[in-house]
């Protein structure tokens, strides 16, 4: 049963959302490491190319619930957006033994298509999630969130992490145009503040929330995006 409390410190711990006692978890983690992974950053490396790319991103019918963010959930189903898809690599790599947390930030132009930024209402996301692990006895940041199916459809480079540097987003697109910037960190937590992102996304949100406010609307993020050889 996942724990709230643990003698480990903080970093380490499973929690309601972090639950990596979780066999789901466990089992992802496990298929997710090769044999050749066989230190802390090499693991940590390999868990984050997994999630990246074999967990789907899509915001559209996101389950902001409590058991839908759950690490346990998101391993289960194999899909997600920012929050999901961090969650899942905290707990994954809590189960290694490497301490991380999770971080939360608004961003600008955060992926998107044109329908989803008029849902969003402009190009500033709030509650964007990203990980800071602990590698090599320092704090780096990785963003395991888009997979790199989605980004070729949207004119992106495959964001990578190679566990001696940060990578947080993409700056520019393909062509060198603006894409992603960085407004406003709330900082980074042990555990997800579940109320506290709820609470923000349907503030900032309202028209991206389904009827029953329990997630985001439904729609498709790969069917609304526009080829590359479409745009002039």
């Amino acid at each position: 049963m996942t724990t709230q409390h643990c003698e480990d410190e903080g970093t380490l711990c499973a929690t309601a959302f972090l639950d990596h006692d979780a066999a789901e978890v466990r089992d992802f983690v496990a298929d997710a490491l090769p044999t050749s992974a066989t230190t802390p950053r090499a693991r940590a490396v390999a868990l984050y190319h997994a999630v990246r790319d074999r967990v789907r991103y899509e915001v559209y019918g996101a389950d902001l619930s409590r058991t839908g963010l759950r690490a346990s959930s998101v391993a289960r189903t194999g899909s997600g957006m920012c929050l999901h898809k961090s969650v899942l690599y905290t707990a994954g790599l809590r189960s290694l033994g490497i301490p991380a947390r999770l971080v939360l930030a608004d961003v600008r132009n955060h992926l998107a298509s044109e329908r989803l930024k008029r849902l969003i209402g402009g190009d500033v996301f709030h509650m964007h999630c990203l990980v800071s692990v602990r590698l090599d006895g320092r704090w780096v940041r990785a963003t395991p969130v888009f997979n790199k199916a989605l980004c070729r459809l949207y004119g992106l480079a495959p964001l990578d992490f190679d566990g001696t540097a940060d990578s947080l987003h993409h700056p520019f697109d393909l062509r060198g145009r603006r894409h992603m910037e960085f407004l406003r960190f709330h900082g980074e937590f042990d555990d997800l503040p579940y109320q506290r992102v709820v609470e923000e996304l349907r503030a900032a949100h309202p028209r991206l929330m389904s009827a029953d406010g329990a997630g985001f609307t439904e729609g498709s993020l790969v069917g609304e995006a526009v080829p590359l050889t479409a745009e002039r």
